[in-house]
Order: structure tokens, then sequence, then C-alpha cells
């Protein structure tokens, strides 16, 4: 699943295309993705006010107070072509913005998990979808104190801690993996161990990764490209995440380290170096 540098990077794209342009259609060819589909007709001939992130979710602020809400799923990406283009539409395109402008911007889905709302924008911290997120973990809010109290007397595993939604917005698999070898904390670690002195190194070990992968675009991983076709290439600077039995390069020989280990954790893969990350 897209996580937040992959969805900040497709809204950013959005962003460029959509910014300030009146929505001349936007249509979709099929009455479901993962929910059934609002009613997108009362979008048409709105102008749009703005684009942001909030978790995992983009928010496509319009004219006339309504928030359009995108959720890109397991496999779900934008692809935009410019006005003139006489491109085929890709397999599995769903849902298509056009701006009056001719810039389109199709939602491609494989798996059909991805999913599109319509709500007043004055709705959007209580939209249920969005209400129970945590803290962004880019915003300066995201301080060691707020995530030490966020784990306070928690048992789980720090990396499930850091997966649910409501501790903090928009982390994943593969970056939740990544900042824990940063921070030199293993995904196994009991969360409410983490509070203190270890939160002073993790936050800044999260904020670093995420901003790192959104300069590169994001990682591509099987289905994942940006708004304009192309592939980010984070995936080329893990340094755990899909890198089982390769040498960590904190470790200084293979004398000293058997390599980066795998092992599942509720369901998901995760990756660490069993000799420096404690």
């Amino acid at each position: 699943m897209p996580e937040l540098p992959e969805v900040e990077t497709v809204m950013r794209g959005l962003a460029a295309r959509l910014d300030g342009r009146v929505l001349r259609s936007l249509t979709a060819t099929r009455a479901d993705l993962r929910w059934r589909l609002p009613d997108l007709a009362s979008v048409a001939g709105r102008r749009v006010l703005g684009l942001a992130r909030r978790g995992k979710y983009i928010l496509v602020r319009l004219e006339g107070g309504l928030t359009l809400l995108l959720h890109l799923g397991m496999s779900g990406r934008i692809l935009l072509s410019p006005p003139g283009s006489d491109a085929p539409p890709p397999p599995h395109e769903h849902v298509v913005f056009e701006t009056e402008e001719g810039w389109r911007a199709g939602f491609v889905d494989p798996r059909r998990f991805g999913s599109l709302d319509l709500f007043p924008t004055a709705e959007e911290a209580s939209y249920p979808r969005l209400a129970g997120l945590g803290p962004e973990p880019l915003d300066e809010a995201f301080t060691p104190e707020v995530l030490s109290a966020a784990l306070l007397g928690r048992r789980t595993p720090i990396k499930a801690a850091l997966l649910d939604q409501r501790t903090v917005a928009g982390l994943g698999n593969i970056y939740v993996c990544e900042a824990l070898f940063r921070a030199r904390l293993s995904p196994r670690r009991s969360a409410h161990t983490v509070a203190g002195a270890r939160a002073r190194r993790l936050v800044p070990a999260i904020k670093e990764t995420l901003a790192e992968a959104i300069a590169a675009g994001g990682s591509s991983l099987k289905d994942y490209r940006q708004a304009n076709g192309e592939l980010g290439y984070f995936q080329h600077a893990w340094k755990v995440y899909g890198r089982a039995g390769e040498p960590c390069e904190r470790c200084p020989g293979p004398s000293a380290c058997a390599g980066i280990v795998a092992f599942t954790q509720g369901g998901r893969t995760s990756f660490s170096c069993p000799r420096t990350q404690r």
C-alpha cells in the first residue's frame, strides 16, 4: 500500500495541475471501488481551491464548500495526461478528472481497494476516516514528548504501535522498518520502553526517513508510480527493508554481523539488524 511519502508525492503532482483550476468533469466507469462511489456530478464546474494530505488520504478542496477524499488503497495510482494527449486510457482506470484546460488525471486501481468520497469541507475534522488519525509525523507538533505520551503503558511491539494510525498518521511497513533502523531500535521492543530517551532518537529518524523518501519521489514497489508516470527511487536507499541476508551498513564486517534478518510481525514482514537494533 502506498505510504505517506508516496501519497504526498501523488498529492503534489495533482496539485501542480489541478490547484486553482476548474474541473470540467469528474466521471467514473463503475459504481464502486472499495466502497460505493459518491455522486460525482456535482463536482463539475467547481474550482479546486487547494489540495492537502492527511495520513494516507488526499483531500481535494473545492469551491462551494466540498472536499473530495481520495485513498489509493493497495494498488491505486494517479496518472496525468497533458491537453491534446491521444494516449488510450490505461487498463483499470476507474475515475477520470478533467480540467477546463484539458489536463486529465486518471485513477488507476487494478485491485479496487482504493476509494473516493465527497463531503462538506466544514466536516473534515469529524469525518469518520479522518477523525481518529494521530498527529502528522512531519509537523512540528509531532515531538518526542507527543510520541512518548502516546506510547506510555503500551505493551505492543513498537513497530505495531507506529503502524497504528491513531499513534501517528501515514506510516506503513517500509518506513517504520527504515526509521527504526536509523533510531537503532528493534521492531520487537515493547512500545512503552521507547517513551523518553528512545523517543528522542525515534522522532528525528521518522522525520528524516520520510523527508528523504518524499525528495526521492517515494518508493516504487509493484504498482506505485508518481503522477507523471515516473517511478519513485527511494527503494534504492533502503537500509534494511527487503534486504534480508545482506550485511548491515553499520556493522564492521561478516564476523560481527550475521546480516539483516526478516521475520513476521502482525502479518507483515519486519526487517532489522539484530546486532545494532535493540
